[in-house]
């Protein structure tokens, strides 16, 4: 049975379809949809401006993240939607939980910027990273839902370019197959308040525009995925993407990837976000946190 705060967290997003109704929204108001709802950093986290390779971005730091490392963090919202005001919070939480900086970025979305835009800012984001300074083996690159796929995405691009590659990668309910070929999409869909096939579909079109949707930048899940670096891919029972999360991992652990696969029961799509009221989202912050510490110290 679900939590106290899982059902108030599920209450929450059940008022806000019924007030949005049955009209899909045009993107700029889901985008300003998604600023309005977006939670803030705790007071004593602070957020420098900052450009990469004439990307914004911000770098999120909370107290005690230590210079030497860092996260490239890629954040969701379907390609077409999301920030860094978005993604502030989470990022802030991470950064607390990883002991490190936390660099943000907002890379161009779709359909202003379609495919591959996504791909190359984030590529070119890494690549920043280590003129900077940092190690490959001092840096991650981490991202939710469509931010999840494109992290997965980076990687691979990363690693057919002979870049050397960080010291991990971290999947937060990633949406690796914009062909939309999950069973969850359908045997999960009652579970699930957020995420829905018809809504993915219009999303993948936007964002592809054209592109074929098994390109495997585009969904990852169809590439071959050996080499990569370690992974931690985090997905909820309850969201219709949980297959996207569960087959990239199996495929990846079939290609000799180190792969660390955690199924959170009850959780919904990306339950991190809500971690302000909701502990098992601070508990997933909290064990990605460890992860990254982890690998950080090999």
């Amino acid at each position: 049975m679900a939590s106290e705060q899982l059902q108030v967290v599920l209450r929450i997003l059940q008022e806000g379809r019924e007030a949005r109704g049955d009209a899909t929204p045009d993107v700029a108001t889901m985008r300003a949809n998604m600023e309005a709802v977006a939670a803030k950093p705790a007071p004593d986290v602070k957020v420098e401006p900052a450009e990469v390779e004439g990307v914004p971005a911000e770098w999120v730091r909370a107290p005690g993240a230590t210079a030497g490392t860092a996260l490239l963090y890629l954040h969701g919202g379907g390609y077409v939607m999301g920030s860094c005001a978005t993604h502030r919070d989470l990022a802030a939480r991470i950064s607390r939980a990883a002991g490190g900086p936390v660099l943000l970025l907002d890379y161009r979305l779709a359909p202003e910027h379609p495919f591959p835009a996504a791909v190359d800012d984030a590529t070119a984001a890494y690549r920043w990273l280590v003129a900077q300074g940092f190690a490959p083996a001092k840096l991650a690159i981490a991202g939710d839902s469509a931010g999840g796929g494109l992290a997965a995405a980076t990687l691979l691009a990363l690693r057919d370019a002979s870049d050397p590659l960080p010291a991990a990668g971290v999947l937060i309910s990633p949406w690796t197959d914009l062909a939309n070929t999950g069973r969850s999409l359908h045997t999960r869909a009652d579970l699930d308040p957020m995420v829905a096939k018809e809504g993915l579909a219009d999303l993948a079109g936007v964002y592809l525009n054209g592109t074929d949707p098994q390109h495997p930048y585009a969904s990852p899940l169809y590439d071959d995925l050996s080499g990569l670096p370690p992974l931690l891919v985090q997905v909820g029972t309850a969201e219709a993407l949980f297959d996207d999360g569960a087959r990239f991992a199996g495929r990846a652990c079939e290609a000799g990837v180190t792969v660390t696969f955690e199924p959170w029961e009850e959780m919904i799509h990306v339950w991190h976000a809500f971690a302000p009221i909701l502990p098992e989202g601070q508990a997933a912050i909290d064990r990605l946190g460890a992860f990254l510490r982890e690998r950080w110290t090999q």
